[in-house]
């Protein structure tokens, strides 16, 4: 089966494969590009390195200009901060009490009158003609009442001789109690037409200024008419209603039951400052829509800087913390750790100190916590600092806080 001439043949080996010297040549080139890429990316990040080191190095030797300002004690008033509205002490809209027609008006828009003023009259004539004829009556059934007296003086007298009836003598009695009945309502009458008179000159009831005229002259007017004449309004002195959270409401009671509390108001931007008053009134309840308190002081307004309707900010003083230390509230930043600041050391570096502001008042912080007095803050500045950062202090404007601003007079700082 086999066949001895396969068997007997000689084994071939297959040829050797060559590489090509082409791509030798390409992978060694790439190992080299390689190799050079990573020796440069080497090189630029440690250059990166130094540069970053030496521009932390430069950072660190940087001095940093900041604005500054000590810590000192002082006497600082605390307010109570609220919007309200200005509204005329007294507002009379006034009517007419009698029915006639408007022959003048005696006013100015916007004039300023005095309680007794004239402002409009009202034609006279028919209560003039009415004082006429009840002084007619008056006079007549005053001389009938004066005869009946007569006739009554001589019935008595005939009377008691027993020369006329008794029952004449007590009608005569009844008839003049009746002419006296009429001489009284003759004198109601009387003063009734006066009153007619002088309500035809209608007066101003209040010292104020008189607003827009409603009515012009030759209308006739009724004491029915819902509209009236003019309004006037008293601005001096004046009102202004406010608003505080009703959490306040205990402090102000405590503060009131020690005597009257000023109150300050300011323009609704805050900028110009209107009057300085007194607190009055603190409403009887507490609005449930806002939880808000209403108060209502009253002030001086000879110059009228205030005016009826108009917003304003008004601030309520309670009381007066004497000696606190204060920083400007600029100082003050909020950290992950609570509140900080940083002081500038005596080496003029920077270094941060946590400390506890009680309250703002103002532009001013009361630190109760962290501070002492004379301790130099960074006010303006401070994102540019760390701690150690070396710093160049100088001086805010109007930098050493001063109560004088929220209305007291700073008192001297305490040493060291």
């Amino acid at each position: 089966m086999n066949d001895p001439r396969l068997s007997a043949a000689p084994m071939v080996a297959p040829p050797a494969r060559r590489i090509p010297i082409a791509r030798i040549l390409f992978v060694v080139l790439l190992a080299a590009v390689v190799a050079g890429t990573a020796v440069l990316l080497r090189s630029r990040s440690r250059a990166a390195s130094a540069a970053v080191a030496d521009s932390a190095r430069a950072m660190a030797d940087r001095v940093i200009p900041v604005l500054t300002a000590p810590a000192v004690r002082s006497d600082v008033p605390v307010w109570l901060e609220g919007l309200g509205s200005v509204s005329a002490f007294y507002t009379v809209t006034v009517r007419p009490q009698v029915d006639g027609r408007i022959e003048k008006v005696l006013f100015t828009e916007g004039q300023a009158v005095r309680k007794g003023d004239i402002l409009i009259q009202i034609d006279s004539r028919p209560f003039a003609i009415q004082l006429q004829s009840a002084t007619a009556a008056l006079d007549r059934d005053q001389a009938q009442l004066k005869n009946g007296q007569l006739n009554l003086e001589r019935y008595k007298s005939l009377s008691a001789q027993n020369l006329i009836s008794q029952q004449q003598f007590t009608d005569q009695q009844a008839t003049v109690a009746q002419l006296e009945g009429q001489v009284h309502s003759d004198e109601a009458l009387i003063n009734s037409a006066k009153l007619n008179l002088d309500y035809a000159r209608i007066t101003t009831p209040i010292d104020g200024v008189v607003g827009m005229r409603l009515v012009d002259p030759g209308n006739v007017v009724r004491s029915t008419d819902a509209t009236g004449l003019v309004v006037v309004t008293q601005l001096d002195p004046i009102a202004v209603f406010f608003t505080l959270p009703e959490d306040d409401l205990a402090l102000i009671q405590q503060a009131m039951a020690k005597g009257p509390l000023p109150v300050q108001v300011r323009s609704r931007d805050g900028e110009r400052p209107l009057g300085e008053g007194t607190l009055a009134v603190i409403d009887n309840e507490i609005n449930l829509a806002t939880a808000t308190i209403r108060l209502k002081a009253i002030f001086p307004n000879a110059e009228h800087l205030l005016w009826p309707n108009e917003f304003v900010k008004a601030r309520l003083k309670i009381t007066t913390l004497e000696r606190a230390l204060v920083v400007p509230a600029a100082a003050i930043q909020h950290g992950p750790q609570g509140t900080f600041t940083y002081i500038v050391s005596a080496d003029s570096t920077a270094a941060i100190r946590q400390v506890t502001a009680d309250t703002m008042q103002g532009d001013l912080a009361i630190v109760s916590k962290g501070l002492s007095p004379n301790d130099v803050v960074v006010v303006e500045g401070q994102a540019q600092l760390r701690p150690g950062a070396r710093v160049a202090g100088k001086p805010a404007s109007g930098s050493v806080p001063n109560a004088g601003a929220s209305g007291s007079p700073m008192r001297d700082e305490a040493k060291p």
